[in-house]
């Protein structure tokens, strides 16, 4: 699913307005709708991690639908890259 899709879906969920919302993330309505929409990309972290919050979703997940690494992720790299291959070779090894 995308971005866009589990947000807009989760906010329909929780009966909170395309400009309620908005106001909540301190953007227009317009924009939002984009983002909603998939016309726009994932927008910065801090709007993501906001979103998140107003709409109680893991923010893993939802830096994830935005494929891209939560940002304490990317400040080291290298360890999430090695146990991402230690866990992928684990379950090679699996099958």
């Amino acid at each position: 699913m995308s971005f866009g899709r589990v947000i807009r879906e989760r906010r329909t969920a929780l009966g909170i307005g395309m400009t309620d919302m908005a106001d909540r993330l301190g953007i227009s309505a317009a924009y939002w709708s984009r983002i909603e929409r998939d016309m726009e990309s994932p927008p910065r972290d801090q709007l993501i991690e906001r979103a998140a919050a107003i709409l109680g979703l893991c923010l893993d997940d939802v830096f994830v639908e935005a494929q891209r690494l939560p940002p304490d992720m990317r400040t080291d790299m290298a360890k999430v890259v090695r146990a991402y291959r230690r866990l992928r070779a684990i379950d090679r090894t699996e099958r």
